[in-house]
């Protein structure tokens, strides 16, 4: 079986295409190939499949197994891969999603390789039970949270996937080991929750870093950089179009306000490829 490891601003990923479905063992093929230590190393492993309602379909299992709705940095690794493999020769394509749906992708291709991808995310989610948080409400807005003693207050969005985002004085150097996993599992959130770090540093940008649910510290999450500029909003502290700048790098994000569907631009890039 061959692969390419790829990655978003340093979310990285072991990339596979070829298969017709999802393999049984997907789960436990991720959790060794993903390994740091004995496997490739990656936060996630992602196949690229047919699809019978868009261009193609796109899985993602995370480090620990578990799978992941949707994850943005991926579907820009994806949209890379199949243009720069010549799996296709649209600059436009839709990419299937277990949590969101087919999403519209744009292409802009430098030297006949993808450099930079726009997807369309499609709106959020901001219904409390929807998300899923257990808060019936219709905006969950500054809600508080306590852990170990601590309150935090966190706005829930999906971008079909669930995330709470955190305002803190330091985003950069928050401790991430300590609150992160706490606040991914608490009982609050039903099926677990990505939670985004953020601090605001003008109307137009804000640092962000990110626990992701089922990986851990990563150095961007797409959904999550989508997730925080629609808290910001929600919170009056940014404009509609913002940059967030993650460990690995920044990403564009807009929510725009005649369709209210998120758009992310950032890029993709291929690490290495080998064969299992």
């Amino acid at each position: 079986m061959n692969f390419t490891k790829m990655n978003g601003l340093g979310n990285d990923f072991v990339v596979i295409a070829g298969e017709q479905q999802l393999p049984d063992n997907a789960a436990e093929l991720a959790i060794d190939l993903c390994n740091r230590f004995f496997g490739i190393g990656a936060d996630g492993l992602v196949y690229i499949l047919p699809s019978e309602i868009a261009d193609f379909r796109m899985r993602i299992i995370n480090s620990d197994g578990s799978e992941a709705e949707q994850c943005g940095n991926a579907i820009r690794c994806v949209a890379k891969y199949v243009y720069d493999n010549g799996l296709t020769d649209k600059e436009e394509i839709t990419i299937e999603t277990l949590g969101a749906g087919a999403q519209k992708v744009q292409l802009t291709v430098q030297d006949g390789k993808v450099a930079t991808v726009r997807v369309d995310m499609g709106q959020p989610i901001l219904n409390g039970l929807q998300i899923p948080t257990t808060v019936d409400a219709e905006r969950v807005i500054e809600h508080p949270i306590e852990v170990d003693g601590r309150e935090f207050r966190f706005t829930a969005v999906s971008m079909g996937n669930p995330h709470c985002v955190i305002y803190v004085d330091d985003a950069v150097n928050f401790d991430l080991g300590t609150w992160g996993p706490k606040l991914e599992t608490h009982p609050l959130f039903p099926r677990k929750v990505n939670v985004e770090f953020v601090t605001v540093n003008s109307r137009t940008h804000t640092d962000m870093r990110v626990w992701e649910r089922g990986a851990g510290p990563t150095l961007a999450c797409g959904t999550g950089a989508c997730a925080t500029v629609v808290a910001s909003v929600l919170t009056g502290a940014t404009d509609r179009t913002a940059t967030v700048s993650l460990k690995g790098g920044d990403l564009l994000i807009e929510w725009n306000e005649s369709d209210n569907h998120v758009y992310m631009t950032g890029p993709a890039a291929e690490s290495f490829r080998g064969t299992l």
